[in-house]
């Protein structure tokens, strides 16, 4: 009973719906997922540890990266994916992805010096 209550807990957030919406177009790291969001990377975190503990993301180290993908292993959670995907906003959804390809891909912006210095970036051309 308890696995049930956590999956329906884990999926009663609006932006851990997000992420999964994402991460139903296959595996993203961290960074990609907290571009896409536009979300700090900690704030995100939280969101991601909480889907992981459900059992509804794995999660796999690749070098310096964390890679999170859906567990599509437990039926419940393909169906509630499923779901997931039919009923979040299309354009909210669309929003995510614009910000995911404007963000360039793994690596690029990744490391938190990269991020910083980004960052910093966007506030001298204001």
């Amino acid at each position: 009973m308890s696995d049930i209550v956590s999956t329906f807990k884990a999926l009663a957030d609006g932006t851990r719906l997000r992420v999964l919406k994402l991460l139903s177009r296959g595996e993203l790291c961290v960074c990609e997922i907290a571009a896409a969001l536009a979300l700090e990377q900690p704030r995100l975190s939280f969101h991601l540890r909480i889907l992981k503990e459900a059992g509804i993301v794995l999660v796999r180290r690749q070098e310096r990266w964390i890679i999170y993908s859906l567990n599509e292993g437990d039926m419940l959670i393909r169906f509630l994916l499923l779901v997931i995907n039919e009923r979040i906003s299309v354009k909210q959804a669309r929003l995510d992805l614009e910000r995911l390809a404007a963000f360039g891909g793994r690596g690029k912006f990744c490391s938190p010096e990269k991020q910083m210095a980004k960052k910093n970036q966007g506030k001298e051309s204001r």
